[in-house]
């Protein structure tokens, strides 16, 4: 699957790539005469497949500037065809930092909820939830509002979210927080980060939108990455390492040293 998948991609690019492109526009009609060669099934997932999922193929991250790589974004539907486009940003590297300190946290995760969740992104947002990471992470107290939201924006069509939470700060501001999750072998989606604000912007233009990625770096242990955007670019903001443990990890001494540290809010 994945060998035809980056086939018809790289066809795709080639076709209309010329030397000094920044941007190259196509449609979903492109890719289904392209895919006469492939008889891919389910033609969608090849987008999908490189916006959420795997980088592109080499090919075709070798023809990007220095620093720069090509994503993929819908720019809407006219005339009842998806539109998209190849376009250059600054490299953003959304690989955790393994080298960060781990900061412990007590698990309040039910056992019956590590026996049976279904899968790892089930599991990271099942365990984010019962041990309040999110209000964790951002100093500010948290509330989920709906999980695995699908909605219509303008000029990017359908947008699916992992978790959607509304927070209040110390100070009274309203936030508005996309969760993306992934497990430990996934990727976290730039395209994902950028939809997230636009669903902010637009679904809640009176709150402060701050997207938050989420994701397994090993057992129990959960990064979070929270986001702004600057000159519309998708910047890291910040990046904080969680470790779940039992009381019995959690000596005197780490609770004296949390407690000498500086507490604020990342918001």
């Amino acid at each position: 699957m994945r060998s035809n998948y980056d086939k018809i991609i790289s066809k795709l690019f080639f076709a209309k790539y010329r030397d000094g492109d920044n941007e190259i526009d196509f449609t979903k009609e492109d890719l289904e005469k392209l895919n006469a060669a492939y008889n891919i099934r389910n033609l969608p997932d090849v987008l999908y497949h490189f916006r959420s999922r795997y980088p592109l193929p080499k090919k075709i991250r070798d023809s990007a500037k220095n620093n720069c790589e090509w994503i993929i974004r819908a720019t809407g539907e006219y005339g009842g065809t998806a539109h998209y486009k190849f376009i250059q940003f600054p490299i953003l590297d959304l690989t955790p930092n393994k080298s960060l300190i781990e900061t412990k946290i007590l698990n309040s995760t039910p056992g019956v909820i590590d026996k049976y969740a279904l899968n790892n992104e089930q599991a990271l947002l099942a365990k984010i939830r019962y041990n309040r990471i999110i209000d964790i992470f951002t100093g500010a107290t948290c509330y989920s509002l709906q999980n695995h939201l699908r909605t219509k924006i303008k000029d990017i069509g359908q947008v699916e979210i992992d978790e959607v939470y509304v927070g209040i700060d110390q100070r009274g501001a309203h936030y508005i927080i996309p969760v993306e999750a992934k497990g430990e072998k996934d990727k976290i989606g730039r395209i994902q980060i950028e939809q997230y604000f636009a669903f902010g912007e637009t679904k809640f233009p009176n709150m402060i939108c701050r997207p938050l990625a989420a994701q397994f770096l090993k057992d129990d242990v959960i990064v979070i990455f929270s986001f702004t955007k600057h000159e519309d670019q998708i910047r890291i903001i910040f990046e904080k390492h969680y470790l779940l443990v039992s009381k019995n990890e959690l000596s005197l001494k780490e609770i004296a040293e949390y407690s000498r540290q500086s507490l604020s809010s990342i918001l």
